[in-house]
């Protein structure tokens, strides 16, 4: 095995590509959480994928932004598909899934939602996307869904489950077992976290009722963040970030109010991941590239030289 060097070496070979896989909901979660991330892996050079869950119909939609769009579900991957070309994405995986709504709704009822697909045909999916992508490093949400959302946690469920499976040569897809190298969850800035909710009760705002539906418990998304082992520095790509945000521009009303950019840079610069495999020595910040220590082995040359 050999270490990823980032650059051609000094005879001009090239070196095996570095990928990065997300699984996620919804069309907006890659953007409003790791347009950062992303847009910095993109401009080093590696090739990021995304698997979304969902096509989004549940989201709140004012009507105007219906104009020429048949559902909302077609607008919300529509607006996905902008975001994937502002990002610089290289391929997005649609699973198609209904989008569950919140915990306990009536649509999280639907049986053809998210939460209520087979968790063992969704794992599947994604482990068929494993071994056809061949990331050496996956993202995915946390164990709390982020805030709860139960589309967030059924994803978050398959891919942690698929991240062991894809490497099984048990696992039958017809596929070349692959497993990745390093798995982290999306992280929360608790700090950042406990400063908006200071901020929202000085304004006279419910933390626990954020959203325009009222629905976002802030309080209970800071009692269930989990250790950070990584922190990535984005600060620099806080433009980019927004260039792709704004393409869900259907589900950017009634959240709380975008702070000034400088002041997001100066509060934020940084995003937090949880690294669930390998186990961190300690619960404390060791790495600031998720790519820190992935090795490619000598089939993965192979395929470069």
């Amino acid at each position: 095995m050999r270490r990823f060097q980032h650059r051609r070496n000094v005879k001009g070979k090239p070196m095996a590509t570095r990928r990065l896989l997300i699984s996620y909901a919804h069309p907006d979660d890659e953007s409003f959480g790791l347009g950062g991330l992303i847009a910095r892996y993109v401009a080093e050079g590696v090739e990021v994928y995304l698997i979304c869950a969902t096509n989004g119909e549940c989201g709140t939609v004012s009507p105007e932004h219906l104009n020429g769009y048949s559902s909302v579900a077609e607008l919300r991957l529509a607006e996905l598909d902008c975001a994937a070309e502002k990002l610089g994405l290289k391929r997005v995986y649609k699973l198609g899934y209904r989008d569950s709504g919140m915990m306990g709704s009536e649509t999280s009822l639907h049986p053809d939602c998210l939460w209520q697909a087979d968790q063992a045909e969704v794992t599947r999916r994604v482990v068929e996307v494993m071994r056809e992508v061949r990331p050496q490093v996956v993202i995915t949400f946390n164990r709390y869904g982020g805030y709860g959302h139960p589309d967030h946690i059924a994803i978050q469920r398959a891919t942690t489950t698929a991240f062991s499976a894809a490497g099984s040569p048990e696992y039958d897809t017809g596929q070349e077992p692959y497993r990745p190298q390093k798995l982290y969850y999306s992280g929360i800035d608790s700090g950042f976290l406990r400063f908006a909710i200071t901020i929202m009760k000085l304004r006279g705002k419910d933390p626990r009722r954020l959203g325009r539906n009222a629905d976002i418990d802030l309080q209970a998304v800071l009692d269930n963040v989990e250790p950070v082992h990584a922190r990535v520095r984005v600060r620099d790509y806080y433009e980019a970030w927004d260039e792709a945000s704004n393409c869900h521009a259907s589900q950017l009303g009634g959240g709380a109010p975008r702070l000034p950019l400088f002041l997001r840079k100066l509060l934020s610069p940084y995003q937090g991941f949880t690294r669930v495999f390998p186990a961190p020595p300690a619960n404390r910040v060791d790495e600031y590239d998720l790519f820190a220590g992935v090795t490619a082995d000598e089939a993965e040359l192979d395929r470069v030289r």
